[in-house]
């Protein structure tokens, strides 16, 4: 199974792709689109909907996971997230995929065993879990691998408190 995990910004969004088998995960892309804070809000959207589209096209992940946002203080900030948000979740509808949606402490929690866990907690687990040296992606990316293994994790756990399709 492949999964996106999408750590959505309006400046930097990151990005995670995963394969589970078994039990296992790998890396399979990481990274993050960036836009330059002076372009046009317009632009930056469009940036950050191009580089999913071309993801989509070239891996064809099984679904995606998000997180979903922090409410902070700043009113300006939760607008332009969710902004970048929109365009993300228009461009996996086009694209057919399923999104799942995490908060940002379900997705340290999975991934750290402590919904409170620092950024830099999360980054190691996430390398731990990876096999990935420290450092190898921006810390957009490494939030995003987070979310995809947090999915991963929703995911096994489904299969196993799912009723059994047995004799009725």
């Amino acid at each position: 199974m492949l999964i996106l995990g999408l750590d959505p910004g309006s400046l930097h969004t990151g990005y995670g792709l995963i394969a589970c088998r078994s039990g296992s995960a790998r890396t399979i892309a990481a990274g993050r689109w960036s836009a330059p804070a002076k372009m046009a809000v317009a632009d930056r959207l469009r940036i950050l909907a191009d580089g999913l589209d071309d993801l989509l096209q070239s891996a064809r992940p099984d679904f995606a996971a998000m997180e979903k946002p922090f409410h902070g203080v700043n009113s300006r900030s939760v607008i332009v997230l969710a902004e970048a948000r929109g365009a993300l979740l228009l461009t996996l509808a086009r694209a057919g995929l399923r999104v799942e949606e995490y908060s940002p402490a379900e997705v340290k929690s999975a991934v750290s065993g402590n919904g409170r866990a620092e950024k830099a907690q999360v980054a190691r687990m996430v390398g731990l879990l990876l096999g990935l040296a420290p450092g190898a992606f921006p810390v957009d990316a490494t939030d995003a691998l987070a979310v995809a293994l947090c999915s991963s994790q929703r995911q096994s756990l489904r299969r196993l408190t799912e009723p059994s399709a047995g004799p009725k």
